[in-house]
């Protein structure tokens, strides 16, 4: 993959935090460092703009997690956890995450997609089809899909160095 990397580049950051979350948690036993994955993916280019995707729970306990974000600089969009009448959970901020990056495209010259998640594939060939941005994702490749992968025109693996973007590391 030849990927350009400029401090001109106009970069967009979009961080589907729930599959980085629980990546991190079944592989390693820990949390993600998202202030090092950030300063690694963006690597010295101009941020527009970071937007972590997260779900609220009944509980309310990811309030200091949603504080640290905007500390970092990043936004964080929240949707509430659905419990349906079953006992079913459901969190899922695939689409808005998609539509978002498809809205930013025409003031980027560069996305940045913080996920593992096969179902984002359309989307990385959209934006480079349609828009002409460099679409790079960034995950931990054990539990990224190999058609993303694929589809991207870079990936960083946070799964070459786990220690550098993990918190409590165990593994």
């Amino acid at each position: 993959m030849t990927v350009i990397k400029h401090k001109e580049q106009r970069v967009g950051i979009f961080i589907d935090t729930q599959n980085l979350y629980h990546c991190a948690k079944n592989l390693y036993h820990a949390k993600v460092n998202f202030g090092k994955v950030i300063e690694e993916a963006l690597a010295g280019r101009s941020l527009i703009r970071a937007i972590a995707y997260v779900i609220t729970t009944e509980s309310g306990d990811e309030k200091g997690f949603f504080e640290a974000l905007g500390k970092m600089g990043i936004e964080a969009k929240t949707k509430d956890l659905q419990i349906f009448a079953g006992g079913a959970k459901k969190a899922d901020w695939d689409v808005g995450l998609a539509v978002d990056a498809i809205k930013m495209a025409p003031k980027l010259d560069s996305v940045i997609l913080i996920s593992g998640d096969g179902d984002f594939v359309p989307l990385v060939e959209y934006l480079k089809t349609n828009e002409g941005c460099q679409v790079e994702v960034v995950s931990f490749g054990k539990s990224t899909s190999a058609k993303l992968i694929e589809s991207a025109d870079d990936f960083i693996d946070l799964d070459e160095n786990p220690k550098k973007y993990l918190i409590g590391s165990r593994g």
